[in-house]
């Protein structure tokens, strides 16, 4: 183990032998208000002004849609219509919680046929509908592939990217908003990003303490349910407000995530162990192979033999051998480890074989 590896690795060790100190975070850090969510809008639509890299012309989708686009505009077609420079695509938003008619949002465009190319392409008029089929925003504009790109000769092509799916940024007008149901309500309630019983129990403590009262009680390990003070109903928004900034200390499970590729091992501080004895040591085989060269004689009816020869040699260093009591925690484990002169990766050995013993207390995580 050398180079950055080893400077990375013996600098998380040395992170993890800091006395951990009890953090607080925000509630707005911690929690989300129960109905502020994002919703997906989708829509059906063409793009136009491909340089021949469109659909075609068997793709019968997109001739049925132009077609019936022109019919609109009063220009009846007959016979066949050539569609290389169109594309059918279908057209996604987001529509954000507290988005107001006006607003604009960015729109995903993607080919729906055999379209080699979205390239320069500008999108028409696209109605997205939500999943109750209702008009939320309407999406016009240039698309942009970031950089994407494909050409094609008479033997051979090459493309950069992905040039089938593009992005028109803010071409996405919000039509119709959707109105947070909290906003309305006498009871409101916080989602936990990470569910946790002692963390939403803590939060519920800390709002109560805030109004003076008990307005605050956790319904499950996700979920406190806040009720609104007679004199805060007519002002939501101030109420929250004052609110979001609050510090509250969360509580996590105790967990090793370990990465076997760069030597990483994190752990938190309420990492136990069982009492267990802990052996390691390591083995190092050399293999050697040098050709000797054996010439005949001058003017000899020999031959030049080669013959290899082989050395082997084995080292295996002093294992030691650590007893660590029961309970023992994170800073006395790394410290003992460390004392041995155990590296990162005999680190991530030793931590699965204590799982694999049962005196590990924690969730072990390789990713």
């Amino acid at each position: 183990m050398s180079g950055p590896f080893k400077k990375t690795a013996l600098t998380v060790l040395l992170m993890l032998l800091i006395p951990s100190l009890a953090y607080a975070a925000r509630i707005k850090d911690l929690a989300v208000l129960e109905g502020a969510r994002d919703n997906q809008l989708i829509g059906y639509g063409l793009v136009v002004g491909l340089n021949g890299t469109g659909d075609k012309s068997g793709t019968i989708f997109t001739t049925q849609t132009l077609t019936n686009l022109l019919a609109n505009m009063g220009l009846q077609v007959t016979g066949n219509i050539e569609v290389k420079d169109v594309a059918a695509v279908m057209v996604t938003a987001t529509l954000g919680p507290y988005s107001k008619p006006g607003d604009k949002a960015d729109a995903v465009v993607s080919a729906l046929g055999d379209s080699q190319s979205l390239q320069g392409g500008t999108l028409l008029m696209t109605q997205l509908k939500g999943p109750d089929q209702k008009v939320y925003a309407i999406a016009q504009g240039q698309v942009s592939l970031g950089g994407g790109f494909s050409a094609e000769g008479a033997s051979g092509s090459v493309q950069k990217n992905h040039p089938t799916v593009g992005r028109v940024v803010s071409g996405a007008i919000i039509e119709r908003g959707i109105e947070p149901v909290f906003l309305t309500r006498d009871e409101i309630r916080y989602k936990l990003r990470n569910p946790d019983f002692t963390t939403a129990s803590r939060l519920a403590d800390v709002l109560n303490g805030k109004l003076d009262g008990n307005f605050a009680r956790p319904l499950d390990a996700s979920t406190v349910e806040l009720r609104v003070p007679d004199g805060s109903r007519g002002n939501i928004v101030a109420f929250l407000a004052g609110l979001e900034g609050l510090d509250v200390e969360p509580d996590f499970p105790a967990k090793v995530v370990l990465n076997e590729k760069t030597g990483t091992v994190v752990m938190g501080d309420t990492v136990r162990l069982s009492q267990v004895a802990v052996s390691q040591g390591n083995l190092t085989i050399e293999i050697n192979t040098e050709t000797t060269v054996s010439q005949p004689k001058p003017q000899s009816s020999g031959q030049t033999v080669t013959a290899p020869k082989t050395d082997i040699t084995a080292k295996e260093q002093k294992a030691h051998l650590i007893v660590l009591e029961g309970g023992t925690s994170l800073g006395q484990v790394v410290k003992a480890l460390n004392a041995v002169g155990t590296t990162p990766r005999d680190l991530i050995a030793i931590l699965q074989a204590l799982k694999a013993a049962g005196a590990l207390q924690a969730d072990l995580e390789i990713i």
